[in-house]
């Protein structure tokens, strides 16, 4: 026998969805016509679009809108693949591209990839294709082996964030090489020669890039550029480095950090040996991150737009969803803002 806290109460019965034909009843019009207004076509007369309204809020009427995308061929729905989401330029492109595609009446479908190898993408590509997308965003900031063999997406548009240009993709990105450029020359300009580069892992394009670009401006203006010092993008990193450059024989005047985390490190390093910013060491960093300024001192750095750079990728992405033709190559520039970690070089320090 079953106790009274056994006995199974059955299930309040569901109420059946109104329909098209329901609606169309009640406002006492044709179903075409509330056909019409469900997908906001514009030849109906506001009197009536007004009564078809009122019908469907009266009797709870939703349009079925997985039908419609079915029948147009569209989703509005974007993936997005990414391999980090800890990184401040992953965090605020993200941030941009889901906004873009909200306002343009896309969803967005993240997927984070642990690792960064041709069977993981293609693995996310498939479970996106699988989840019904329309496009995707990959936003690379690590190598993949052999990508050229990342045409795995059954033709389904596909823009990159932060990769290699040479790739036969549509590529969006923060011109890194630019910036670089104008962190190099910005200490040069104050007379620094001896001027230390620290980059971020060997697996990032955007550390590569900026490590090239300050070799190249070295070169062109001359000097000598000692061998560059890798971080991993974090404070604790930048802490590691600078106190290996304080035991060093022979200290820079200048160092330039690929990204502000490892510069803050750095700098903390410094202060450690007594040196002071910038009047022993000039310290640059690369993003400029919210709370640069806070630094002690505040860092001058290399500011990225990363807001238009998610920006971009979502309106490159969607203009080829509607079959639109596409640069493959859009870089977003950078600017130089000077802040207090940045001087005039006064001479050789100890070590």
């Amino acid at each position: 026998m079953m106790t009274e806290t056994e006995i199974q109460k059955p299930e309040p019965a569901a109420h059946a969805r109104a329909s098209i034909k329901d609606v169309a009843i009640h406002a006492g019009v044709s179903a075409q016509t509330v056909s019409r207004v469900a997908n906001r076509a514009t030849n109906v007369r506001p009197d009536t679009r007004d009564k078809v309204l009122a019908s469907m809020k009266a009797l709870g009427y939703r349009p079925n809108s997985a039908a419609r995308n079915l029948k147009s061929g569209r989703f509005r729905s974007i993936g997005v693949v990414t391999f980090s989401l800890t990184t401040l330029g992953n965090e605020r492109t993200l941030d941009a591209v889901a906004e873009a595609a909200s306002t343009a009446g896309y969803t967005t479908t993240l997927l984070p990839v642990l690792d960064p190898t041709q069977l993981d993408v293609a693995g996310a590509f498939g479970r996106l294709e699988e989840q019904a997308v329309d496009g995707i965003i990959l936003i690379m900031s690590a190598e993949v082996e052999s990508p050229e063999k990342l045409q795995l997406t059954a033709g389904l548009p596909l823009v990159i964030v932060d990769s290699d240009g040479s790739q036969p993709y549509n590529i969006v990105d923060t011109d890194q090489e630019q910036g670089a450029r104008l962190a190099t020359r910005h200490l040069i300009e104050l007379g620094h020669k001896d001027i230390l580069h620290v980059s971020g892992p060997a697996i990032s394009f955007s550390a590569k890039r900026r490590a090239e670009a300050y070799l190249h401006t070295m070169k062109a203006a001359g000097l000598d550029a000692p061998p560059v010092l890798r971080g991993d993008w974090t404070a604790a990193s930048g802490v590691a480095v600078g106190r290996q450059i304080a035991a060093g024989e022979h200290p820079p005047t200048a160092v330039f950090a690929a990204n502000d985390q490892m510069a803050l490190g750095i700098m903390h390093a410094f202060h450690e040996r007594g040196w002071q910013v910038p009047g022993d060491v000039s310290v640059v960093g690369f993003d400029d991150a919210e709370d640069a300024a806070a630094y002690w001192p505040a860092l001058t750095t290399i500011h990225q737009n990363f807001g238009e750079v998610g920006k971009r990728a979502t309106a490159l992405l969607l203009s080829m969803i509607d079959g639109k033709a596409a640069p493959k190559n859009k870089l977003i520039p950078t600017d130089l803002v000077v802040r207090s970690s940045t001087g005039p070089v006064r001479g050789q320090l100890s070590s």
